[in-house]
C-alpha cells in the first residue's frame, strides 16, 4: 500500500515530519462545535487511539436542524507509518432527509466499497491510482482533519483523490490569521463537496476550523471548542478566500473591461412595453448606459469597444428574486444564467454582509450579479433557523438597525417569529424606510401578516389556502387525506384579493420549487438545465416522478398553486420571479415559462425579473430597465424571448454593469456542463 501511494511515510504521531514550527504533536480527541447559518446546532467528538502499527479514529456527530436530528457515527483505521487507509466506515444521516450507511476496506491495492440503503446492498472493488485519500463529505469534520494531516504530510499534492465520491480535490493555500496568539493557517479546497470549502489548522495540524455546506446545500460551519467564538471572522475570512480563488477560475469567462462599451446590432426590448427596437446601440459608460436607441439616431463613441450583436435580442439582466447566496459559486451561475442582480432572501449576516461589501468593491476579482439582501430573522421555537433570533420588541429593533447599517433593503421574517415580534419588525422597518417580506409564520395566516404589516409574501404556498376548500367525503365532511378543491370566487379569496390590492403587497410565488417537488413527469422534461449541472448537485437536485396515489394527489396540489399564480395575476398583484435556488440558473427561466403557463404574456413574465423586481426592492431608478442613467445590465439571447419565453435560456452574452461575460466558461469554472 505504500508503493500505492508512492508518497512520504511518517507517523501521524510524529509532529516533527509535519510541521517544522508545530509546538505539539496533533490532537488525538477533540469536540468541533457545529452550526447551521451561523448558529450552534451540535457537536462533533472524536478520538484517536494507537494500536500496534495502526490507530482508529472515531467519531460521534450529532446536530439538532429545524427540529430534526442529524446523527453520524463513523470510524476510520489507518497505518501509522504513511496514514494509509485500512478501513472506513460512517452510519447514520448527512441531513435531515438523506441516510448513509458505507463501509470501505482495503485488501493489497483494491479499495471495496458497500452500500447498504433498506434491504438492498451495493458494492463494488477499484484500484485507486496516484494519490488518495478517505473523506466522505462536509461530514465528519474530524476526517477532513485526517486529509489535512495526510496532505501535509505528503508533500502537497497539486491533485489526489479522494473516496468514496472518486472526485479530484485541489487545495490552495489562503490567509493566515491570528486568532487569541495562535497562527490559523487558511487553506481553500475544491472538489470535496460542490464548489469551495475553507478551513484554517494550527501548528499541530489541529483543525481550527470549517467553513463549508452541508448535503443539503446550506451554510455550515464547524469550530474547534476552544475557538468557537471566533465564528464570524471565519466566515468573513472564508469569503473573502473562496471569491479570490474564484476570481482567478472565472479569468477566462470574463472579456476585457472597457470603460466604454457600444453594443450594436441587436434588437432592443427594453421592458418597459415600448415598441422592439431593431438594429439598436446601447451605450455602457463607466458601467451605466448612456445611450440606447436606433442605430440611426444613437452615434457610437470613437473610443467605444464595440460588441457587435447582430441577430442578437437585447433585453435587461434579469432578477433572481428569491436567491440564497450560500456560496460564491453562485455568483458565476447567475451571471451565465443571465441573472446580473439578486435579492437574497435570508443568509447569514458575517455571510451575506462580506459577499455585498466584497462585490461592490469596483476592484475586486470577484465574479457575480449586483446584489440586495433581505436580512433574515427569526425567533425561538422547534424550526427555528440561524442565529437571528428575535423574541422581544428591543431584540427587532436592534437586528432591523444592525441589518440596515450593513447594507439591507429589506428584512425577512422567518417562520418562528411570534406575532407581536412582526409587528415590532414591521415598525421599525419601516421607520428605517425599509421594506419587510418572508414567510407566514407558524399560527399566523397570510393575512395576519398582512395586518402587522408586511409588504411582500414569499412563497404562493401561503396563498394557495384563500383559492381552495377543504376536500370532503361522500356524506360532506372534510377530508384532511385529500388535497382542497380550487374555487377562486369564494368571499374568502375576493377579500384575499381586495386586502392584497389595498395593501400593494408584492408577492413571490416560487412556483419552480414546488414543481420540483411534485412532478410527476420525468424531471429533465420539465427542466432540462437538470442534466448540466454538476454531479453532486443533480443527485441531490435530481427526484423521480411520483406516481399512483402520490401522483394524483401531487397534480391536484399543482393544479391548485397554478390555478391560485392565474387568479393573482388575474387580479394584477404584484408577481417578481424568484427561485429558493432550486435547480441553480436554470430556475429562474422554468419560473418565467410557468408564468406564462399562468397567462402571463411573455413581456408580463419577462417584467417580473426585471422592471417589476426592480420596484419591489425599490431600485426601479436604476435597474429593470434598458434605458439612460440605469446600470448596465444587458442580455444578449439569440432567440426572441417576446415569441417564446423559453427563449431567455438562450443566453449568448451577460453583460454586467458593462462587464461582457461568455457563459461557457462561467458554466465550467462551477463544474457545470454549457
Amino acid at each position: 500500500m505504500i508503493a500505492l501511494h508512492r508518497v512520504l511515510a511518517i507517523s501521524i504521531l510524529s509532529v516533527a515530519s509535519v510541521s517544522a514550527t508545530a509546538q505539539s504533536g496533533p490532537s488525538s480527541s477533540g469536540v468541533f462545535v457545529l452550526h447551521k447559518f451561523a448558529k450552534a446546532i451540535g457537536k462533533e467528538t472524536y478520538s484517536i487511539t494507537k494500536v500496534g502499527d495502526e490507530y482508529t479514529l472515531t467519531s460521534d456527530f450529532l446536530f439538532t436542524d429545524r427540529g430534526s436530528p442529524v446523527p453520524l457515527k463513523s470510524g476510520f483505521t489507518a497505518k501509522t507509518e504513511g496514514m494509509v487507509p485500512v478501513s472506513y466506515y460512517t452510519k447514520g444521516r448527512v441531513s435531515r432527509q438523506t441516510e448513509i450507511d458505507e463501509t470501505m476496506s482495503v485488501h493489497d491495492t483494491n479499495l471495496t466499497l458497500t452500500r447498504e440503503k433498506g434491504d438492498e446492498t451495493k458494492s463494488y472493488t477499484l484500484t485507486p491510482a496516484g494519490p488518495w485519500f478517505i473523506t466522505d463529505g462536509y461530514s465528519p469534520v474530524a476526517m477532513q482533519e485526517q486529509m489535512m494531516r495526510w496532505w501535509l504530510s505528503h508533500n502537497k499534492p497539486a491533485e489526489f483523490t479522494v473516496y468514496p465520491a472518486a472526485t479530484k480535490v485541489h487545495i490552495a493555500p489562503a490567509e493566515t490569521l491570528t486568532i487569541d496568539q495562535h497562527a490559523a493557517h487558511g487553506y481553500t479546497i475544491s472538489g470535496l463537496i460542490w464548489g469551495q470549502e475553507t478551513l484554517w489548522m494550527d501548528d499541530a495540524t489541529d483543525l481550527v476550523a470549517l467553513v463549508s455546506t452541508d448535503a443539503e446545500f446550506d451554510h455550515f460551519e464547524a469550530v474547534r471548542e476552544p475557538y468557537a467564538a471566533q465564528l464570524s471572522t471565519f466566515i468573513s475570512a472564508a469569503v473573502k478566500a473562496n471569491l479570490k480563488e474564484l476570481g482567478r477560475l472565472n479569468a477566462m469567462a470574463r472579456m476585457p473591461e472597457a470603460k466604454k462599451l457600444a453594443i450594436v446590432g441587436a434588437t432592443l426590448e427594453d421592458s418597459t412595453g415600448a415598441p422592439a427596437v431593431k438594429d439598436s446601440v446601447i451605450v455602457i459608460a463607466d458601467g451605466m448606459i448612456t445611450a440606447a436607441g436606433p442605430r440611426n439616431e444613437v452615434k457610437v463613441p470613437i473610443d467605444a469597444t464595440v460588441l457587435d450583436a447582430t441577430g442578437k435580442f437585447a433585453v435587461p439582466g434579469l432578477w433572481d428574486m428569491h436567491a440564497h447566496y450560500e456560496q460564491v459559486e453562485w455568483g458565476p451561475i447567475y451571471l451565465a444564467a443571465g441573472v446580473t442582480s439578486v435579492r437574497d432572501c435570508g443568509n447569514e449576516f458575517d455571510f451575506i454582509r462580506t459577499v455585498h461589501d466584497e462585490l461592490d468593491r469596483k476592484q475586486n476579482p470577484a465574479v457575480g450579479p449586483h446584489l440586495e439582501f433581505a436580512g433574515i430573522i427569526d425567533g425561538t421555537g422547534k424550526i427555528s433557523l440561524g442565529a437571528v433570533i428575535a423574541d422581544t420588541p428591543e431584540q427587532a429593533e436592534a437586528w432591523v438597525q444592525r441589518y440596515k447599517d450593513a447594507g439591507a433593503k429589506q428584512i425577512k421574517i422567518y417562520s418562528s417569529v411570534k406575532p407581536e415580534i412582526v409587528r415590532a419588525i414591521t415598525a421599525a422597518a419601516h421607520k428605517h424606510g425599509m421594506t419587510v417580506t418572508g414567510h407566514i409564520p407558524e399560527g399566523m395566516t397570510a393575512m395576519d401578516g398582512i395586518a402587522d404589516g408586511m409588504d411582500q409574501i414569499n412563497h404562493i404556498t401561503y396563498d394557495v389556502p384563500y383559492f381552495a376548500l377543504p376536500a370532503s367525503t361522500p356524506d360532506g365532511k372534510p377530508d384532511p387525506t385529500k388535497p382542497p378543491v380550487f374555487d377562486p370566487q369564494t368571499e374568502t379569496a375576493r377579500a384575499f384579493i381586495k386586502a392584497l390590492q389595498e395593501h400593494h403587497i408584492v408577492l413571490d410565488p416560487t412556483v419552480a420549487v414546488f414543481e420540483s417537488y411534485l412532478h410527476t413527469k420525468p424531471f429533465q422534461e420539465l427542466e432540462p438545465g437538470i442534466t448540466h449541472v454538476a454531479p453532486q448537485l443533480r443527485e441531490a437536485l435530481e427526484s423521480p416522478a411520483l406516481t399512483g396515489d402520490r401522483a394524483v394527489s401531487a397534480d391536484r396540489r399543482w393544479a391548485n398553486m397554478m390555478g391560485t399564480l392565474r387568479a393573482l395575476h388575474a387580479a394584477r398583484i404584484p408577481i417578481v420571479a424568484g427561485t429558493d435556488q432550486a435547480i441553480p440558473g436554470y430556475s429562474l427561466h422554468r419560473e418565467l415559462e410557468l408564468y406564462v403557463e399562468a397567462g402571463f404574456t411573455p413581456l408580463e413574465a419577462l417584467q417580473a425579473a426585471t422592471l417589476v423586481a426592480a420596484k419591489a426592492v425599490g431600485v426601479e431608478k436604476e435597474s429593470g430597465s434598458l434605458e439612460v442613467g440605469k446600470r448596465g445590465d444587458v442580455l444578449l439571447l439569440d432567440a426572441d424571448p417576446m415569441e417564446d419565453i423559453h427563449n431567455t435560456r438562450k443566453v449568448w452574452r451577460t453583460v454586467a454593469a458593462g462587464a461582457v461575460y461568455d457563459p461557457a466558461p462561467l458554466w465550467q469554472s462551477v463544474d457545470f456542463k454549457p
